[in-house]
């Protein structure tokens, strides 16, 4: 019952430490979004585990997303919300081969919550890692979550602490 509690506080001690690689500032997504500055040190919203893909994530928000998260208010998402997920591959931890632990950091990705600046669909999309080659990779976004579309197009689900 605790056990995705737990791995969301280790996960968030990790995004918690810069390293040397998040010091640098990324580019602009192809549609122009920037990476929003110290996302690594936002709290954490939930965590899941991507079976399909042998990969755990952390699920991270600004204060906004944080706020609406906490207090159930996420349909729709409060403009100004943000949204990160985090993703890693997991592998064992070297003492302890049955604990499952983040790998290799395989990207960071933002919904930006805003309904008058995305007029379509209320969200705007961004990647850390460099993706697509213009602004038309929105697309690929908003199929995935189009089966979460009742939602505000999030597959989060809030993780709660009662």
């Amino acid at each position: 019952k605790f056990a995705p509690l737990l791995s969301a506080l280790c996960l968030f001690s990790l995004c918690a430490a810069p390293t040397v690689a998040e010091e640098q500032k990324p580019a602009p997504a192809p549609n122009g979004l920037e990476i929003p500055e110290g996302f690594e040190n936002w709290a954490v919203i939930s965590i899941s585990h991507r079976l399909d893909r042998e990969s755990m994530r952390v699920i991270l928000g600004n204060d906004i997303a944080v706020k609406a998260a906490r207090s159930g208010q996420t349909s729709p998402w409060p403009d100004g919300a943000i949204i990160a997920k985090v993703a890693w591959t997991e592998t064992s931890e070297e003492d302890w081969p049955a604990a499952v632990v983040p790998g290799k950091l395989l990207n960071a990705e933002f919904m930006f919550k805003d309904s008058k600046k995305f007029a379509a669909n209320g969200t705007g999309w961004a990647d850390r890692t460099p993706y697509g080659k213009d602004a038309s990779f929105e697309k690929e976004c908003i199929e995935c979550h189009a089966a979460v579309r009742h939602r505000d197009w999030a597959f989060t689900q809030a993780a709660t602490f009662r």
